[in-house]
């Protein structure tokens, strides 16, 4: 999530933000955002890209150059894909731990924030392929009680307005309460339940617009849509992105973890703009961010689960249709699909794509309609500030790279 000087939030909202204000798990739209966010989708708004290249340069090149200057604008570390058919390159400059100077690895895995949403989403129209709900389905059918408080009423919100952030309701992370607790990082195992997170959502303010009237970006949504998975399942949302999707894709680095810990081979993540000393913020809380947020994978895991998609190698035509089906978000040069967006490139041309922002990390992807062209990059610093110059820079360096590809 960010907020946006004047312009709309990830979550929809006119915001006015002087840069102190925090808000984590984003979503974003792209171009780059003055504000903050986590667990989320950064919306960057309208930066202008210069699409001016030499002759002699490649797309990894490209990124090569933006992850360089990523790391001159601050971050520890960038890495960095770029897929086109069956061709992969990788990309990669500063460190993946700043304690021990190691170089940043792009087979390392991090946190990817609100690129969880896509897997959320794929569960919820696998579901629907399979006949056990419609995404028309209204929240109440399948959570009577959830959200029914303060003007919100869920027999008039139906999934398919939650996954494409039509359904009115506010953003939990907006909250101060959990703003804080999150950035302050001192209990990254503190349980908190799914609707404890709705609840907070709807104590905020009234509805401000009616299901499905207008984009409104909020992780409030996708908690709401793990939930809807659990009602139909009976079983934990993680547990059948896992069976579903990490498992036949053979996403071996990729995990839901409900817990702090990071294991194997990992970027470290960091907060340090708005500290003296350099934070080491890699164990931060996952239950705050859940089926919005929480996912951990690798830049390979990232862009295979990507392809699939796109491909309809996890979605039946019907279901990759309604994937693809997206809705108006005030922008002429971005719209909003089931757990992607839609946006136009540097180049004029159109790819799909999302972005993750949580503690210490920031990720994002941008892919070609067919599947067949990919770029990936990640870095390990995010202080739930937006925008930055490295965030708008790799935005640069992803864009720019995309269309050379």
């Amino acid at each position: 999530m960010f907020q946006a000087t004047g312009s709309p939030s990830p979550g929809g909202k006119e915001g006015q933000s002087d840069g102190s204000h925090r808000r984590p798990l984003a979503a974003r739209r792209w171009s780059v955002v003055s504000g903050a966010a986590a667990l989320g989708c950064v919306l960057l708004t309208s930066v202008p890209l210069n699409t001016a290249q030499a002759d002699d340069e490649t797309p990894s090149s490209i990124l090569q150059a933006g992850a360089e200057q990523g790391v001159s604008d601050g971050y520890p570390g960038v890495i960095g894909l770029i897929r086109s058919g069956d061709s992969t390159e990788y990309v990669h400059a500063g460190v993946g731990n700043v304690s021990t100077k190691t170089d940043a690895d792009p087979k390392a895995k991090f946190r990817i924030g609100s690129n969880t949403k896509a897997f959320t989403a794929t569960v919820l129209l696998q579901l629907e392929g399979e006949g056990k709900l419609s995404l028309d389905d209204s929240i109440a059918k399948w959570l009577p009680d959830a959200v029914n408080a303060n003007g919100y009423d869920g027999s008039k919100i139906t999934i398919r307005e939650l996954l494409n952030h039509t359904s009115s309701l506010p953003d939990y992370f907006t909250d101060l309460g959990v703003e804080s607790d999150y950035f302050l990082n001192t209990e990254p195992d503190k349980a908190w339940a799914p609707q404890q997170l709705v609840n907070i959502a709807l104590r905020q303010h009234a509805p401000q617009s009616a299901p499905g009237e207008k984009f409104g970006y909020a992780n409030t949504n996708y908690i709401l849509a793990g939930m809807v998975i659990k009602a139909v399942t009976g079983n934990e949302p993680g547990d059948e992105i896992q069976k579903r999707i990490i498992e036949p894709l053979g996403l071996n680095d990729t995990s839901f973890p409900t817990d702090s810990a990071m294991s194997g081979n990992y970027l470290h993540g960091y907060v340090h703009p708005l500290t003296i000393v350099t934070r080491d913020v890699t164990i931060s809380n996952v239950q705050i961010g859940g089926t919005a947020g929480a996912i951990v994978s690798t830049l390979d895991d990232m862009a295979t689960f990507q392809r699939a998609l796109m491909t309809g190698k996890l979605l039946a035509p019907e279901q990759l249709k309604e994937l693809k089906t997206t809705v108006p978000t005030g922008r002429a040069d971005e719209t909003w699909g089931l757990g992607i967006a839609h946006m136009k490139t540097p180049c004029g041309t159109w790819a799909w794509g999302h972005n993750g922002a949580v503690l210490g990390y920031f990720s994002e992807w941008l892919i070609s309609d067919d599947g067949s062209t990919q770029v990936v990059h990640a870095n390990n610093e995010y202080h739930m500030l937006s925008p930055t110059k490295g965030q708008t820079d790799s935005y640069q360096a992803m864009g720019n790279a995309f269309c050379a590809a």
